[in-house]
């Protein structure tokens, strides 16, 4: 197994590293290692924009609006 060593590590980081590995019940060492683990699993599929909207809204429902009223076109402006 390869190792890997972390410098300049800011002490908050590190501080509250120890406490998430303590509530996990685990060394720091083996919180790091599952951190790691799980940032680099397998990637969600991508998805676009609209989708990606959709689903955080899905759950609300729809919503039934009217068409607005189509009157005709203007005349086009006269520039000259």
């Amino acid at each position: 197994m390869a190792s890997i060593t972390i410098r300049n590590l800011d002490d908050d980081v590190k501080r509250r590293l120890r406490v998430r590995a303590a509530e996990h019940g685990r060394s720091m060492e083996e919180e790091v290692r599952d951190i790691l683990r799980l940032s680099v699993s397998a990637p969600e599929a991508p998805r676009n924009l609209g989708q990606a909207i959709h689903a955080r809204f899905a759950a609300l429902g729809g919503v039934d609006l009217e068409p607005p009223s189509r009157g005709p076109m203007r005349d086009l402006p006269d520039f000259g």
